[in-house]
């Protein structure tokens, strides 16, 4: 075993690293990241390489990884998203954004002509990667919670009625947490008798608890979606950013190939990929189970009605989709921003009542906005 050290003042900065880390994450608010999480139990499995590298189903040549781990991940969100049993397939990600990417992948090789569809209020990724699929795109109007104008997605597709339709549905904008409807989506294709098409759900907040609500949203495989990504990082809790990537297994197939340097086949988006984050994700869904998950999604919306109550009381316009743990609220000033690491654009702000926030969370936010409305400018 290599002796790594330190010198004195590296670890002066490793220390004072940690306590910034711990600070700033009691404080935020503003983003969409569940910290009430604690893995120690996994601290020995830091000491090892632990790479999943290609198809989570199929063995390596290399053997320190979490497979097993991983497939219990996918089959319990295949299970929770309805998707076939005999029919899917999926992997852990390094995010949403490459859930996203994975999605329409697939959609451009079973359509190379295809047109993507996405909303305004679809998170910056998706076109970044619709520019490095080299796909082109039409942007979608924007109802004012956020949730995509269907009607605007119609008079978009009518005159390109001779190509394969994409479409990119938001199951929880970044702003809003609107959450676009596969059901009114699949209407209109089928108004316009549109045969091929390909339709991806970026559930990256909403879509880890959405199959939890009543009513339940029109996001899954059941209600017509080709593949979806959710990030793991998000509600469940991670110390590493993850995700998960679920497809109709009949897509995937169309880009397996195999690769006799690793003993297995080439099916995702990167070759080596993180053998720990599917373990983190494995430990939690273990932990918690069904009821914990559904536990967990009550407790934050619990926590965001009281914060739109609360801050309605102050007098500020807070509002929220139905059924979001987003809260939305005219941006607040600069410092706060700052302070409480908010997110801010086009003149409004949120919070995001992730699990680990609590109402005296709530409440600390609510005393520094009525603070800061009390100092004369």
């Amino acid at each position: 075993m290599n002796d790594f050290t330190l010198s004195a003042a590296d670890a002066v900065e490793m220390n004072n690293l940690l306590s910034d880390c711990e600070r700033f994450t009691t404080s935020f608010l503003g983003y969409p990241v569940a910290k009430d999480f604690d893995y120690s139990p996994l601290f020995p499995f830091l000491q090892y390489p632990l790479n999943n590298l290609g198809d989570p189903y199929i063995s390596s040549t290399y053997a320190v990884g979490s497979r097993e781990m991983e497939k219990y991940v996918i089959s319990f969100f295949a299970d929770l998203f309805r998707a076939e049993p005999d029919n899917y397939w999926g992997y852990v990600t390094n995010g949403g954004s490459e859930g996203n990417l994975y999605g329409l992948y697939l959609a451009r090789e079973i359509y190379p002509k295809g047109m993507v569809y996405y909303s305004e209020s679809t998170h910056y990724s998706v076109q970044k990667n619709i520019h490095l699929l080299n796909l082109p795109g039409i942007i979608i109007k924007c109802q004012e919670n956020g949730e995509m104008d269907y009607d605007d997605l119609e008079e978009a597709i009518r005159p390109n009625r001779h190509l394969p339709v994409i479409i990119l549905a938001n199951i929880g904008t970044t702003m809003t947490e609107a959450r676009d409807n596969v059901s009114e989506i699949k209407a209109i294709l089928r108004k316009l008798a549109i045969r091929h098409h390909y339709i991806h759900a970026d559930g990256a907040l909403s879509g880890s608890y959405a199959a939890f609500l009543d009513p339940r949203p029109a996001f899954d495989f059941a209600d017509g979606v080709d593949s979806i990504a959710i990030s793991g990082h998000k509600f469940i809790g991670s110390p590493i950013p993850c995700g998960v990537v679920l497809a109709k297994k009949t897509h995937r197939d169309r880009i397996a190939r195999s690769v006799a340097y690793i003993g297995t086949l080439d099916t995702t988006i990167t070759g080596s990929r993180n053998g720990h984050s599917p373990l983190f994700l494995w430990y939690a869904l273990k932990s918690m189970g069904i009821t914990g998950l559904k536990m967990r999604a009550e407790n934050s919306l619990a926590t965001a009605a009281y914060a739109v109550e609360r801050l309605n009381e102050t007098g500020i316009a807070a509002w929220r989709n139905p059924n979001a743990i987003t809260v939305v609220f005219p941006a607040p000033s600069a410092v706060c921003c700052r302070q409480f690491q908010l997110a801010a654009e086009n003149g409004i702000s949120h919070i995001i009542c992730m699990p680990g926030i609590g109402k005296s969370q709530i409440d600390r936010f609510v005393a520094a906005l009525q603070q800061e409305a009390a100092v004369p400018a």
